[in-house]
């Protein structure tokens, strides 16, 4: 999918995602990307399976966690990496929004994930999406994408039968152009 740069997706709870621009490398297309956190905000605990993440610090304080271990901070000039596969949530620590800028590695669906993510919160105007773009979304990309804290029979059967309501229901329209999912 190809997109015009910036790409700038914000959700309803203080989370702005500018998708600067993207790079061709050997692994695939990199994205270049800027992201703000408001005070205390910042995604909730996911994994993405085949993406690389990394984050510098350029104001503002981050909080950050890896799933199983304690909270960590990083200044301005500091730098995390979350390899592909960690379960991972930061946030804006304290009173300043949280600027950094960084790189997701390689790209595949991200841009479109995120930003059908950051509609469904808009949507539903609270952290939780949605549910049926919810379902939708961790159902179609479960391969990409997980929610570790969301509980296994949740996802193996509540999501799978609220897809199914859904298509019923004939929700999924704005779907209509959703990339494939990678295997």
């Amino acid at each position: 999918m190809r997109y015009k740069y910036p790409l700038t997706i914000e959700n309803c709870l203080g989370e702005k995602l500018i998708f600067l621009s993207a790079e061709s490398t050997a692994d695939g297309e990199k994205f270049l990307v800027e992201a703000f956190c408001q005070p205390g905000c910042g995604p909730a605990m996911h994994t993405h399976f085949k993406q690389d993440e990394s984050l510098t610090v350029i104001s503002g304080k981050m909080g950050y966690q890896t799933l199983g271990n304690t909270i960590q901070y990083l200044n301005p000039g500091e730098t995390i990496l979350f390899e592909r596969g960690t379960p991972h949530k930061f946030w804006a620590e304290g009173n300043e929004t949280l600027h950094c800028t960084g790189w997701i590695a390689p790209a595949n669906s991200i841009a479109y994930f995120l930003s059908a993510v950051y509609a469904a919160q808009n949507k539903s105007g609270k952290s939780e999406p949605d549910p049926f773009d919810a379902a939708y979304l961790l159902t179609r990309y479960a391969s990409e994408y997980d929610m570790p804290e969301i509980p296994g029979f949740v996802k193996k059967v509540i999501f799978p039968l609220t897809c199914f309501i859904g298509q019923i229901l004939g929700k999924y329209a704005h779907f209509n152009d959703a990339p494939q999912p990678l295997k």
